[in-house]
């Protein structure tokens, strides 16, 4: 039988009181038109700082939780006190001993790192490839525009993302599939420990031949970039270079998808929503903005490293700290009218793409991405809805919606 994430037993450290050991369960699936609204009463239902026993495989073995918006800021902008070092554990599960780089990193060793990938992500660079952007996106569009139907996730939010990111990095198109399945095995598989050996395990196979192949022969893009850098004047090691291909490899593939699937199922469950923004494109940027805040795909996870104090509850050192931004990114303090969806807030600090010098490297590209797919997208597709009888089911995190039918009548 499979190990999975419930068959791992639960720990609770005996510096935690019991009155905090808590186990919400607002990231199920659910058919909601806001899967997210399962934490709508997170701050009357959990205090503000708790204890979640429950292990995640690749991440952690019990976890602090902070759910208010200044304690989750706190945690991602004091690099002193809180590490990411050791945090992503998935090569550790093969039995490899590499740091995800930049992401396992601490400032100021984050720094370079950042410095050697920065300009990739740029805005500059970013509007470098919006022709390929708007190809990839136009193309795909092409193939249902007519048909006056389409999977919105797996036809078209699957795919353009992934496109845009293999060209960047220099992979083979046709492995397209293939990075997916060995992905969704290692995030996507609810906890099954196997699924997710398979899946790292292929992954840094093909990652650490495909280094070579740049190695022997660069090119023009960011795998080359990375396998010939050189860091404070000496050149980059192994162990850095698959730790940085594996991790832009993980980080590359679906958080973009994710957010279009959960957006365009907003979109078909809420015509209000589409007749704004068709009717003022000009909303868009802020638009997905939005999008983004009341769709916090992750929970980022910190350690702790000395013993102090959050609201009165005494972390220790080495304890794991989990920013929920399910809560953070709701929360009334920060957001008015936190839980409806508005085009017009003045200021939109939210917690998706994490925050503090950790904050998403790829944020540039994945902006864009979303901002000239969805504007597109609403060109050509008339107004659309769910298809009828389709399965509502959207799960309120990465998974997000793998299958999102959609209908519209075509002109005419």
């Amino acid at each position: 039988m499979p190990s999975d994430v419930n068959s791992l037993q639960e720990t609770v450290p005996p510096h935690v009181p019991p009155a905090l050991v808590r186990r919400p369960d607002h990231l199920q699936p659910n058919a909601l038109e806001d899967p997210f609204s399962l934490s709508a009463n997170v701050f009357e239902e959990l205090p503000p700082v708790f204890y979640d026993p429950r292990p995640a495989p690749g991440l952690h073995d019990g976890v602090w939780v902070v759910t208010r918006y200044e304690d989750i800021r706190e945690v991602y902008q004091n690099s002193d006190l809180y590490s990411t070092y050791g945090v992503l554990r998935f090569p550790i599960l093969v039995g490899e001993t590499f740091p995800l780089i930049p992401q396992a990193v601490d400032p100021p060793e984050h720094g370079h790192y950042r410095v050697m990938l920065n300009p990739w992500f740029s805005p500059k660079k970013v509007g470098e490839l919006e022709p390929a952007m708007r190809g990839i996106i136009g193309e795909l569009i092409d193939a249902f525009e007519d048909r006056g139907e389409c999977d919105a996730a797996f036809d078209f939010g699957r795919i353009f993302p992934v496109r845009v990111f293999l060209d960047l990095m220099g992979f083979p198109q046709a492995k397209l599939d293939e990075f997916l399945s060995w992905e969704y095995a290692l995030l996507h598989n609810r906890g099954d420990v196997e699924k997710m050996k398979w899946g790292i395990t292929n992954a840094i196979a093909y990652l650490r031949s495909f280094i070579a192949e740049r190695k022997a022969a660069p090119r023009d893009d960011l795998t080359s970039h990375i396998v010939t850098a050189r860091l404070e004047g000496r050149p980059i090691s192994d162990d850095e270079i698959i730790g940085t291909m594996f991790f832009l490899w993980i980080g590359g593939l679906d958080t973009v998808a994710a957010t279009w699937a959960l957006m365009i199922r907003r979109l078909a469950l809420n015509p209000a929503l589409q007749d704004a923004l068709r009717a003022d494109p000009a909303l868009i940027p802020d638009a997905i903005e939005e999008f983004m805040r009341v769709q916090p795909l992750v929970n980022s996870v910190r350690r702790a490293k000395a013993d102090h104090e959050i609201r009165g509850v005494r972390i220790a050192k080495g304890d794991h700290v989990q920013t929920y931004n399910n809560a953070g990114n709701f929360d009334p303090a920060e957001f008015e009218d936190p839980r409806e969806v508005r085009f017009d807030r003045a200021q939109n600090r939210h917690f998706t793409l994490a925050g503090g010098p950790h904050r998403c490297l790829g944020s540039h590209l994945a902006r864009r991405e979303l901002r000239i797919a969805l504007a597109e997208f609403l060109k050509r597709i008339p107004s659309f809805r769910l298809k009828p009888g389709a399965d509502r089911t959207a799960y309120p995190g990465l998974i997000a919606t793998p299958h999102l039918p959609i209908v519209w009548r075509n002109p005419g």
